[in-house]
Formats: C-alpha cells, structure tokens, sequence
C-alpha cells in the first residue's frame, strides 16, 4: 500500500486524543466520523447511511445487548433477587472476618457482573448490600475499593452473555468454552490473586487510620437480607433459566446471535415468578436501560467509523509499515506490540478497543498465522486492562461506590494486573513460538 493510504490513521488519532477531553465518547467517535469521511471523499449520505448500517452491524448489536444488560438488572433488583443471591452466598459463609468479607465481596461481585455483563450496574446494585457486612469487621473503604474494582472486572470475561466474551466469540470465531478457557478464566485467576494480595496489603496498611462510618455499621444489623416467597421464586426462576439457556446455547453452537433471547427471556420469566405485571417488567427494563443508551449509539457510530478508515486501506498500510519490525521481533515482538498499543494506546470502551486493535493488527496476524486461542488473550488483555492502566470512569466508579477517595491503592492494584497479564501473554505467546 502506497504511504497516502496511512493518512486514512488520522480519525483515529483524532478519536484517541478526543477520548481524553471532557466531551465524551460520543463527541470523540462523531468528530472521527466527519474527519474520516473528509478523508475518504465521503458525502453526507454516505455517513448517514453509514449510521443506518451501524443500527445493524454487529456493534450496534453489542449496544443492544449492554441496554438489555441494564434492563435485566434493573428486574433483578426490582424483584429482590440481587439482595437473595448475596444472602444465599453470606449465609453459608460466617462473615466474622476481614479475610471471609473479602471473599464473599469478590465473589458476590464476580457472580452478579458475569451474569448482568456490566461492571458499574452490577457492583452499584451490590455496594450498598456489601458495604454493611464489611464494615462491621473493620474492612476499610480503601481496600472494599481495590475489591470491587480488581475482582468485579473479571466477571466481564466469564459469563457467557457479557459483551466483551460476546465481541471475542465474534472477532475470533471461537466458541465460549475456548475463550473462556484460552483468556477468561486465566486472566480472571491471575486478578483475583493479585486482588485479593493487594486488597490485604491495603487492609492492613489502612486499618485505624480509615473506616465507614458508624451508619454504615449500623446498617448490618437492620439491613434485612431475607426475603418472601416470591422473592425466592424469582431468584429461582432467574437461575434454572440462566443455567438452561446457557447450557443449551453452548449446545447449538448460539454464539452472540443467542444473547438477546436469554436477556429477554430471563427478565420476562423473573419478573412474572417476582409477581410483577408485564407492564412493570417492561417498565423496569426500560428504566435499566436509560442509563446506557449512549453506549448503544457510541456503538452504532463507531460502526462506520471503523468502516470509513478500513476503506482508505489504512490498516493494511500500517501492517505493511510494520511488517519488516514484526519480521525481525517474530511472533513474541509481535503480540508483545499489539498489546501494549491495546493497553496504551487506544482507549475508549472496551469492546471498541477490541474491534480497533483487531481491524489494526489483522492483516499481520494472518501473516504471522497467529492461531486465535492466542489472539483471543491478546484482544482480551488489550482492550480490557486499560481502565486497571489509567484512572479512567471504571476505576472512578468503583472508588464511588466502596466510598473511597483513595487513588493510590486502586491504581497500584491496576499497575500489578496489568503487569502480571502482560506477562502471561508473553509466556504464551512464547509458547506458541517454539
């Protein structure tokens, strides 16, 4: 490809210095949308039908599936079955300790985030529930945040239904069981050691000098974890229908065409089992998903985005810029590269992170014959460990929530995961070399 073709990398660079100004994701994807139109000769109706086809693409259906996400747990909440499961989980589990608060903080986190596929929707729903039980042993906010933020993030790389595990089963055209076994549950191991490490490290260095306050510890005691009939019924319904439709999408072979159908059904069949009107579950979907109708049309803009820069043949040029560094580094060189530009260099939410290291790297990959079982580490490490890298809104959010202002501990935390993924994504990709 000729050099011209590399100026067709100039949107993106606009979208990535746009990510970090004060005027959101969406500003950043449109503005990179008008420059690369600009650039690609594009017309006014070529942009909208851009857009038209994003409604349709498999980004855009990724932003359906996150508005589902947040309807689902919307019912959860509505109907009590959040609050069941992490009784169900206390209950066999007697919190008496910093250590056991841990424990049961970052599996209540794992559980729930897995299974609604958001971060901030899932640990928002489950803070106020956790906050009271770890208080009352002395767990200090510094180290709920550490919990929160480093244990509650795997959830998104194991439940089948989640958004980033849906976008990997799709870019790579591995099945469920191979990304999770590839990526997911690796990734996720290696966080909640480093996790659980830090988050006694932060306990023990911030026990008597930080603390929730005594209303918070008050909460335990008149906080009512237990529930009625229908509360049960709900969270039953809730479980077999997501144990079902997992099992029997993995049996056809579903993939992420699957999803949307087990969104829908699970809050339809937890909501009539938790004695709500059909109207009230639709209503409580509809509320859920409020909060994240920007991330849908972030997702329907970023369609065409992706497609005006690939059409300038600015991917292929950068892959053959690249080619004589790759040939000298090898396959190590090489995955080592593309994660750190996954990590560092593009940000933005993960899924569009995922599809912008994928259409950057892909010409190379297949060169290389990089075999996706490895990557599937890569795009998953890329895209995902960027919010543990910089104190961007997930880490924020977190803090929020576990009612922490301390930065420091949060952010080390991150540095750690990040290193020690990078690691292990230079281990197999040395592997994979011999």
């Amino acid at each position: 490809m000729g050099n011209g073709s590399l100026l067709g990398l100039i949107p993106l660079l606009v979208y990535i210095v746009l990510c970090f100004s004060p005027f959101g994701q969406i500003f950043a994807v449109s503005a990179g949308i008008i420059v690369a139109a600009i650039i690609g000769h594009h017309g006014i109706m070529d942009i909208a039908q851009g857009i038209r086809g994003g409604l349709g693409s498999f980004l855009g259906y990724i932003g359906l599936i996150i508005l589902l996400g947040g309807g689902l747990g919307h019912v959860l909440k509505r109907t009590g079955v959040v609050k069941e499961l992490v009784h169900m989980v206390t209950r066999r589990m007697n919190v008496n300790s910093p250590r056991k608060a841990f424990l049961v903080t970052m599996v209540c986190s794992v559980f729930i985030v897995s299974l609604l596929g958001t971060l901030a929707g899932g640990n928002a729903i489950l803070a106020p529930i956790l906050i009271p039980i770890a208080a009352s042993v002395g767990v200090t906010p510094s180290a709920m945040a550490v919990l929160l933020h480093g244990a509650g993030a795997s959830g998104l790389f194991l439940g089948p239904f989640t958004p980033p595990m849906v976008a990997l089963m799709e870019f790579t055209g591995l099945s469920y069981p191979q990304v999770l076994v590839n990526a997911g549950l690796p990734i996720s191991i290696i966080m909640w050691i480093v996790t659980f490490f830090w988050a006694s490290k932060v306990q023990k260095k911030t026990f008597g000098k930080v603390r929730y306050t005594e209303e918070d510890m008050e909460k335990t005691s008149s906080h009512d974890l237990g529930s009625n009939s229908h509360v049960k019924q709900a969270t039953v319904a809730f479980l077999v229908t997501m144990l079902c439709t997992v099992g029997y999408g993995i049996y056809i072979e579903g993939g992420s065409t699957f999803v949307v159908a087990v969104m829908i059904l699970a809050s339809l069949l937890t909501g009539i089992a938790g004695r709500l009107k059909i109207t009230e579950i639709i209503e409580s979907v509809c509320e859920g998903a409020r909060g994240l109708i920007w991330l849908f049309f972030f997702f329907v803009l970023l369609d065409p985005f992706i497609t005006f820069i690939s059409d300038t043949g600015a991917f292929q040029a950068l892959a053959t810029m690249l080619e004589p560094l790759v040939n000298r580094s090898g396959t190590v060189g090489f995955i080592t590269l593309s994660t750190l530009v996954g990590i560092f260099g593009v940000p933005g939410a993960a899924v569009a992170q995922a599809e912008v290291i994928n259409k950057m790297f892909a010409p190379l990959v297949q060169s290389l014959n990089i075999p996706m079982t490895l990557w599937v580490v890569v795009l998953l490490v890329g895209s995902q460990m960027t919010s543990f890298a910089v104190p961007e809104g997930d880490m924020q959010g977190q803090m929020g929530l576990a009612r922490s202002d301390d930065l420091k501990s949060v952010l080390c935390n991150g540095w750690l995961i990040v290193l020690c993924t990078v690691i292990y994504v230079v281990i197999r990709a040395i592997i994979v070399a011999m």
